[in-house]
């Protein structure tokens, strides 16, 4: 399925970027450098009529990406929020690609639902609308549930869509394979591992039972954030292919007209948002992972209605509390121990200077803070911590990625919104405030706590394991015993674990 003939689905690629005017408006958006213009219209020339010219009535980018596929189209998305990278008019055409793509039709759609279901959809629903939304893996019903007349959004795959993504995911994999053999450099940047990456996170998207399960977990998070609100999963009438939610009404986040009219204040909106995702990844280690306006709306009291919930990020607390003294310093301006952290988490190699690298991070975050924020080029900003990663060795973080990829989207929203807005302002009281409660003596308690409860479990075992490493040291030669753990723990693993169950029990009778 990776084989060599991906090698025609690549061509097509560019053939269809060159016939669509993609390219050059790619190109032109990124103030590409005259080789690599020279380079793309070689290359790119010749195999222009093999590729496929699209729907004429669209921009360019939005029609050579539309007709390449959803892997594509999921691409578009991200840069749909980056005014400040691919310019405010491609920003802005990309946007329809959130969810105002070219629908299946209805029935269609009723037929996924009484298959998956298990009954008619006029049994389940006494109303079911024309799409509303469509993006590249769903549409979006407005339906009325027969038996309580509660109004619901109804969430359906498109047909054939996990063919058509396998499709792309596979020339990825061609693509990255041959990226890696040859130019060794790149293998730093683990383009393999990244897509691999990529393929778990759409797969898992293709599942709307692990969407609803996501939702859930969201809500019991994010119950108590002021200014924050999510839908209602309905279980009874969700499963593989379809997810039904309760219907939100709301201006999108996205339509900055709109919410003027209605009296929104927009730069508190850009705060929120940014704060909100902040929160979520700090605090709860499980975070929306695709924030782009099309997920966003403004309910009428002013608070942000989050839904698709088929990408969330996950992070453990050891990776948050890296990021967040990262993110700490920068706000600080101590690069230094910006620097260090990373070498402590071990993102650059040891064998590199770490006041070297500190006066490299120290090039990047200046610029930020001594320019207004609407002068900063976050282009340009990439391009140099790019340069940056390659210069000290810095391998791709595939743990990071949906991180990283989210804050860059959250921050094109913001921006959307207020582009003043001072990222690092908005984002330090949140910081500084998972910092006091997660980094210091009493978070250090906590977590030695939690260790000490670990091993107490093994408490009932202790005797046994103690009887099994008599045993073993008395009988050197004998046939290990049945029982693995004192092979594996030795004396000092059960010294430890003694301890352990000593601490517990003193704490515990007082």
């Amino acid at each position: 399925m990776r084989g060599p003939h991906n090698i025609w689905r690549l061509i097509r690629t560019g053939a269809t970027l060159e016939r669509t005017g993609a390219m050059r408006a790619v190109l032109d958006a990124l103030e590409a450098p005259a080789p690599l213009r020279v380079a793309a219209r070689v290359l790119g020339r010749p195999f222009r009529w093999l590729g496929d010219e699209g729907d004429p009535a669209m921009p360019p980018v939005v029609r050579a990406l539309t007709a390449l596929g959803p892997a594509y189209i999921k691409f578009g998305q991200i840069l749909s929020t980056r005014p400040d990278v691919v310019g405010d008019e491609m920003a802005q055409e990309l946007r329809v690609l959130q969810d105002k793509l070219p629908p299946f039709p209805v029935e269609a759609a009723k037929t996924q639902v009484e298959a998956e279901l298990g009954l008619p959809v006029d049994e389940i629903f006494s109303a079911f609308s024309e799409p509303v939304a469509a993006a590249s893996i769903a549409q979006v019903h407005k339906a009325t549930l027969a038996d309580t007349g509660e109004t619901v959004a109804v969430k359906v795959l498109r047909p054939g869509i996990e063919r058509a993504f396998r499709k792309d995911i596979d020339a990825f994999y061609f693509a990255a394979n041959m990226i890696e053999l040859l130019s060794p450099a790149s293998r730093r940047l683990r383009p393999t591992d990244v897509i691999a990456h990529f393929e778990g996170v759409v797969m898992g998207e293709l599942d709307l039972r692990l969407e609803s399960a996501a939702a859930s977990e969201f809500e019991a998070n994010t119950k108590d954030d002021e200014g924050f609100a999510l839908p209602e999963v309905k279980w009874a009438w969700s499963g593989r292919r379809v997810m039904t939610m309760g219907w939100v009404e709301g201006v999108a986040l996205g339509d900055n007209d709109a919410l003027d009219a209605a009296g929104h204040n927009r730069v508190n909106l850009s705060e929120r948002v940014l704060q909100l995702f902040l929160n979520h990844a700090l605090r709860d280690g499980f975070f929306h992972a695709d924030m782009h306006q099309g997920n966003l709306k403004v309910a009428a009291n002013g608070d942000i209605i989050a839904y698709d919930f088929g990408i969330m990020g996950h992070i453990d607390e050891y990776t948050r509390r890296v990021y967040a003294e990262i993110l700490f310093g920068f706000i600080q301006r101590d690069y230094l121990r910006v620097a260090e952290v990373h070498f402590e988490a071990g993102y650059v190699p040891a064998d590199r200077d770490v006041d070297e690298f500190a006066r490299a991070l120290r090039a990047v975050g200046e610029p930020i803070f001594g320019m207004d924020a609407t002068r900063i080029s976050m282009g340009k900003l990439l391009a140099y911590l790019f340069e940056v990663t390659e210069r000290f060795g810095m391998e791709t973080r595939t743990e990071l990625i949906l991180l990283q990829r989210t804050m860059v989207v959250v921050e094109g929203v913001a921006r959307s919104l207020d582009p003043r807005m001072n990222i690092w302002k908005v984002a330090q009281p949140v910081v500084e405030a998972y910092i006091k409660k997660s980094i210091g003596p009493r978070a250090a308690a906590k977590d030695l706590w939690k260790t000490a409860l670990v091993m107490a479990r093994f408490g009932p075992r202790l005797p046994t394991l103690v009887e099994a490493a008599l045993i073993r040291q008395s009988q050197p030669e004998a046939t290990p015993a049945r029982n693995p753990w004192p092979s594996r723990f030795g004396w000092t693993g059960i010294g430890v674990l003694i301890g352990a169950a000593a601490v517990l029990s003193w704490t515990l009778l007082g």
